[in-house]
């Protein structure tokens, strides 16, 4: 086996891993994969065979390929909407499967997303990799080109934001399923007293629908007013299909055979204490539904 080709089986090896690092770092899949891909032409054109330690190496270069792009978004700000939510991944729910603790273990949470969003290009990296990979304050340092003591305040800052804004979803998958299948139903119903009683007093409806004029970008907070907003949920209660959206429970409606929206759910206890819809057309559109048969 010659060097390219002994690079190229080891980097398959670590794609999983270095798309997980992306994933996290960008909140789109399209660019996570792009991230991935320029890192791969960035190692295949480099001096691999000296390298030590090649999974640290490649999870340092795709870092800083994300690292850029971050902050050529950053840039781009005045193009940014109210309302940008992170690339849900849609799964098939297992089906009485042990594993599906696996499941949720190995998925991040929309809510931990869209909170990653607000973070500085610097903080979400050293949080990402420190708090997520393990990556080492002194690694993460020769990235950010700052000492390990001002990483690890950014990564300490980071983890503040997170902690305080970020909710932990319920780990009991079936449960989650019971309160959002009760949500559609007391939607459908037209059930504003039920609707209430499952919705947290401070929950936070986060809607995307990408600028469209007809499908306008929205957050709602506090449970009366998201029950009084529930008509649209109650119309799409007949065609919802049940899903994982980052490893909980959520939906997706179909619309004359087409998706319409991907709505995640945070449940805690028994209340859902947020709501994340996407229903931009143009992202739907993006989106790898094959695991429901769309």
């Amino acid at each position: 086996m010659d060097q390219d080709e002994w690079l190229s089986q080891r980097f398959e090896e670590h794609r999983p891993h270095l798309r997980a690092v992306a994933y996290r770092m960008l909140g789109s899949v399209s660019e996570a994969e792009d991230a991935v891909q320029d890192t791969w032409l960035r190692v295949s054109r480099a001096d691999a065979g000296a390298v030590d330690n090649l999974g640290g190496w490649l999870t340092t270069v795709v870092s800083r390929v994300c690292l850029n792009a971050l902050r050529s978004r950053q840039r781009r700000r005045e193009d940014a909407l109210e309302v940008r939510l992170p690339d849900p991944v849609v799964t098939a729910e297992p089906t009485a499967d042990p594993e599906h603790e696996a499941v949720l273990a190995d998925s991040v949470g929309l809510a931990l997303l869209v909170v990653l969003e607000t973070l500085t290009p610097a903080e979400r990296l050293a949080f990402v990799l420190h708090d997520l990979f393990a990556v080492p304050f002194d690694q993460i340092a020769e990235l950010l080109e700052r000492s390990p003591a001002a990483v690890r305040q950014l990564a300490s800052r980071a983890r503040r934001r997170v902690q305080g804004q970020a909710t932990t979803p319920d780990p009991d998958l079936a449960h989650q399923r019971r309160v959002v299948d009760a949500f559609y139903a007391a939607a459908r119903d037209g059930d504003f007293e039920g609707l209430i009683s499952l919705l947290d007093p401070d929950v936070v409806l986060r809607a995307d629908g990408g600028g469209s004029r007809t499908r306008p970008s929205v957050v709602l907070r506090g449970a009366r007013e998201v029950a009084s907003n529930a008509a649209l949920a109650g119309r799409l209660a007949e065609s919802v299909q049940p899903a994982l959206v980052n490893g909980a429970a959520g939906a997706v409606a179909v619309v004359a055979g087409r998706p319409f929206s991907v709505m995640s759910f945070t449940v805690t206890g028994s209340r859902i204490v947020a709501m994340d819809v996407l229903y931009d057309p143009e992202r739907l559109r993006r989106l790898d539904l094959s695991a429901l048969g769309l």
